[in-house]
């Protein structure tokens, strides 16, 4: 009999109501939040940092690959060596989260081993300098 089950027990706690609430009120999105998104700046990161000649996101024996990760929809990324000189710039506008940098240079080149600065900037937001650090192995034409 399932009647028995909606009386209301004088010995149940909380007359058989959860004993939690809770609410969602205020949890939405926000958006045009300067503030967020200039804190938003401080999760953007390069991995792996360092690189060693080789990590997980390397398909290939002669692949050379690492990640700007966290970004937003558009931003624009520069990559500098220590000299001062661009090395690569990316225009990025889309809505991955992250970018592929091949270690190449803007004429296909791959770069040499040493230390980056990397300059991101979000248009109405704010920028972020990164430092990243690699070394790269020499290609070996024997195993291709």
């Amino acid at each position: 009999n399932t009647s028995t089950f909606l009386k209301p027990d004088s010995t149940a706690l909380n007359d058989n109501a959860p004993m939690f609430t809770f609410s969602t009120k205020g949890l939405g999105a926000n958006i045009n939040l300067t503030d967020v998104a200039k804190s938003a700046l401080d999760i953007i990161n390069v991995v792996p940092n360092p690189y060693y000649s080789y990590n997980e996101y390397e398909l290939k024996q002669t692949q050379k690959l690492v990640k700007f990760i966290n970004l937003p929809e558009k931003c624009t990324i520069s990559i500098y060596n220590l000299g001062g000189n661009l090395v690569r710039r990316y225009e990025k506008s889309d809505p991955l989260k992250y970018l592929d940098w091949n270690l190449e240079n803007s004429y296909g080149i791959e770069v040499a081993s040493g230390v980056y600065i990397i300059h991101i900037e979000v248009p109405g937001v704010g920028e972020k300098v990164l430092k990243w650090f690699g070394t790269l192995r020499p290609i070996d034409l024997n195993k291709i």
